[in-house]
C-alpha cells in the first residue's frame, strides 16, 4: 500500500483521536494535581543547540526590536536551521525513498498513548548500548504488554548533558571526520522490527541525537522503522519526568512540505493512570 492511500484511509480518525486528546486532557486536569500535568520534551532551540557535527547549527538573526516612529513596541528576528537538530523529528522519507515526508505524516502518528522505557542504568555503563527486544520484554514483565499503536519513548540518560556536545555525542568536534567519534546509545534494528511487528507502535522517541547509536555505519534502525512508515523523534527532554505508563504524547513539527525533518514541539500529558505510578528513574536528568 502507498503512502498516500495509508493517509486517506487515516486522515479521518485522526480528527477524532484529537478529540480524544482534548477530552482526556480536560478530564485529567479535573481529577487530580498530578494527572494532567504537562511536560515539556522539547529543547530550547539557541547557539547552544546540539546538531550532527556536519551541520552548522541554529542561528538567530536579530531583525527589528524597540519602538518605532508611530510609538508602539515591535521585535521581529530571522532564523535558518537543519532539519535534523535540536529536539526534532525524523520523516520516513530520511532514509526511505517513498516513505511519508513531514507534511505527509498523518496526525494519529504524532499523538497518542505513551510508555517510557528507562534503560538509564545499562546505557550508564554501556554508552554504545544498543535497546534491545529483552530490554523491552524485561519493561513489559513489570508493566505488562506494550498496547498497540503506542509512541514508544527510550530513556539513555543522555539528556543529563545536554547541552555538553563531548559528553552527549561522545566528541565535540565538526565536520565529518567527527562522525566516526561518535559515541552514544540507540536503538537495535532487530528491536525496532520487534516493536513494528509484534507491537505494531504508532512512533518511537528518545533522549540522544539518533535513533541509531552513535558508532553506526549503515543506520539499520532508521531504515526499518521509515520502511513502515514509523516516525522519529529525537533529542527530547525531560524524559526524567515522565512515568512508565499513565501519559500521552503530542509531537508536532514544523510542517515543511518535501521534508525529510523538522522542529519539532513535544510534550507529555500525564493521565489518570500516572498517579499511582513510580517514575522509575535510576539517576535524574
Amino acid at each position: 500500500m502507498d503512502p498516500s492511500s495509508i493517509r486517506h484511509r487515516i486522515a479521518r480518525p485522526a480528527f477524532s483521536i484529537l478529540g480524544f486528546a482534548g477530552v482526556a486532557l480536560c478530564a485529567a486536569l479535573a481529577s487530580g494535581e498530578q494527572a494532567g500535568r504537562i511536560i515539556d520534551l522539547t529543547h530550547a532551540f539557541d547557539s547552544e543547540t546540539i546538531f550532527w557535527p556536519t551541520e552548522e547549527g541554529f542561528v538567530l538573526e536579530k531583525g527589528t526590536e524597540g519602538v518605532g516612529e508611530q510609538g508602539y513596541y515591535y521585535a521581529a528576528n530571522r532564523f535558518r536551521t537543519a532539519e535534523h537538530g535540536g529536539t526534532h523529528i525524523d520523516a520516513p522519507i530520511h532514509f526511505h525513498a517513498g516513505g511519508w515526508t513531514v507534511d505527509e505524516i498523518p496526525l494519529d502518528r504524532l499523538v497518542g498513548a505513551a510508555i517510557l522505557v528507562d534503560v538509564s542504568e545499562i546505557c550508564a555503563e554501556d554508552p554504545d548500548h544498543r535497546v534491545s527486544v529483552s530490554d523491552f520484554e524485561a519493561w513489559e514483565k513489570q508493566h505488562g504488554r506494550i498496547p498497540s499503536a503506542s509512541i514508544v519513548l527510550i530513556r539513555t540518560g543522555f539528556g543529563r548533558f545536554w547541552p555538553d556536545r563531548k559528553a552527549y555525542l561522545g566528541t565535540d568536534e565538526r565536520g565529518a571526520s567527527a562522525v566516526a567519534k561518535l559515541h552514544f546509545p540507540g536503538l537495535h534494528p532487530d528491536a525496532a522490527r520487534w516493536l513494528i511487528d509484534e507491537r505494531q507502535i504508532r512512533a518511537v522517541g528518545l533522549d540522544t541525537a539518533s535513533i541509531d547509536h552513535g558508532p553506526s555505519k549503515q543506520f539499520e534502525t532508521h531504515r526499518a522503522l521509515f520502511a513502515a512508515n514509523v516516525p522519529a523523534f529525537e533529542n527530547l527532554a525531560g524524559l526524567d519526568e515522565l512515568p512508565p505508563v499513565g501519559f500521552s504524547v503530542v509531537a508536532l513539527p514544523i510542517k515543511i512540505r518535501g521534508g525529510s525533518g523538522g522542529p519539532l514541539r513535544a510534550i507529555a500529558i500525564l493521565t489518570d493512570d500516572a498517579a499511582g505510578s513510580s517514575a522509575g528513574v535510576s539517576a535524574p536528568d
